[in-house]
């Protein structure tokens, strides 16, 4: 299937979940993960209707920047973002989706505050409490929200998550289910329901994510077909 028809396949099923959950298709942000496609893959995307375009790599995104690969189209970083590249991401996109520790925080704050701007990110949490994968543990993602408030350059706009490999179908719902629930809970103490988005499930498991209150989705393998790791 071409990328226009892997994304109309995946709008009705983002229409069938979202309505499930009383809302409607529209209010579903379709991230396309575009991690080892190029230029032309995300121009056709876009071209497509993707609402959003998210690259893991900071490397490989500098590089389609170039490129123009994005025009058109909002740009999100969704990847592991390590200090000393945020000076390559800051002010370059739109949203970075991945923000995992404080240290993290401080460092996006410092390099925003130099380049006089305000970058708006998403917390990232750590809901299975993988040692492997970067993100706040739940309980101190309060904390974090709460000291994102002191820096003026930085704005949360939301959370994100990505849960442990499922072992059975739909076991990642009750992973979702928790982190919508730390998203209402900060969003009404701290944020005075100013938060617009929550991120959560990926090609594999949107669905049943979007039934759990997700209203941001990145897909990649989905949008894109099976990434080629040999190259």
């Amino acid at each position: 299937m071409s990328i226009s028809e892997n994304i109309a396949e995946i709008r009705r099923q983002i229409a069938e979940a979202a309505e499930a959950s009383g809302r409607r298709g529209e209010d579903i942000i379709l991230v396309g993960a575009s991690k080892m496609n190029d230029a032309a893959a995300c121009q056709e995307a876009i071209a497509a209707g993707i609402d959003v375009l998210g690259e893991n790599r900071v490397q490989e995104m500098v590089a389609k920047l170039e490129q123009d690969a994005y025009r058109g189209r909002p740009l999100h970083f969704i990847g592991h973002l390590q200090r000393n590249k945020v000076k390559q991401v800051v002010g370059k996109v739109d949203l970075i989706q991945s923000v995992g520790s404080v240290e993290l925080l401080a460092e996006i704050e410092k390099v925003a505050a130099r380049l006089d701007l305000v970058q708006d990110v998403l917390l990232e949490v750590n809901i299975g409490g993988e040692e492997a994968k970067s993100g706040f543990d739940p309980d101190a993602v309060y904390a974090a929200a709460e000291l994102a408030l002191t820096m003026p350059h930085v704005r949360v706009r939301g959370l994100m998550t990505i849960p442990p490999v499922e072992k059975e179908p739909h076991g990642n719902l009750p992973f979702f289910e928790k982190v919508y629930a730390l998203y209402v809970d900060i969003n009404g103490k701290l944020y005075d329901n100013k938060w617009e988005y929550i991120s959560m499930g990926m090609s594999g498991d949107f669905a049943d994510a979007i039934r759990a209150g997700s209203n941001m989705i990145r897909v990649g393998t989905a949008v894109f077909g099976a990434r080629n790791y040999t190259k």
